[in-house]
């Protein structure tokens, strides 16, 4: 795994260099993680997950992107590998719904108070329903987005979910 900043450890400086929060979140929780910072390149030609996995060094099925969609009418938030996408069908039977779309940017972006590209399933605005594709727990660690573009983290799968409060299910394809 690449070496980044540990989560306890450097806690303050965490929360002033990159204090975003997700950080902040995991730190109230006393959860171990570890940053992984690299360069943003918005010409790279790559989606931000893969771009992420690719300036990390790390495989692309153990990152993970934070997408929301809406299911019946709310918003609810999907972790899947960057490689794959979001299968709304799936999503929406692990939640016990009918019909899922994809939500709008802007709502997406409203909810969780990040921008896409960066959006944390941790630290968000509003507390939504969150589904972790399954294959994540067959790793020690996952990725996710440390709640901005160019920098991610990585903790065990368990903490993830019991942070969030959420389940998991077959969802990506």
């Amino acid at each position: 795994m690449p070496s980044g900043t540990i989560g306890r450890v450097a806690k303050k400086n965490a929360q002033t260099s990159h204090g975003t929060p997700a950080i902040v979140a995991l730190d109230r929780a006393g959860v171990p993680y570890t940053l992984h910072p690299y360069e943003h390149d918005p010409a790279s030609g790559l989606s931000y997950g893969l771009e992420a996995a690719a300036a990390l060094g790390a495989d692309p099925a153990q990152v993970f992107k934070t997408l929301l969609a809406d299911v019946d009418g709310a918003l609810v938030v999907g972790i899947v590998p960057v490689a794959g996408s979001l299968d709304l069908k799936a999503l929406a039977r692990a939640v016990g719904g009918k019909r899922a779309t994809m939500a709008d940017l802007a709502v997406a972006q409203r909810a969780t108070g990040y921008v896409v590209g960066g959006i944390s399933p941790l630290g968000q605005k509003q507390r939504l329903r969150t589904v972790l594709d399954a294959t994540a727990t067959g790793f020690d660690v996952v990725y996710i987005s440390a709640g901005r573009r160019g920098l991610d983290l990585s903790l065990a799968p368990a903490d993830l979910l019991r942070l969030t409060g959420g389940v998991t299910a077959d969802v990506a394809r």
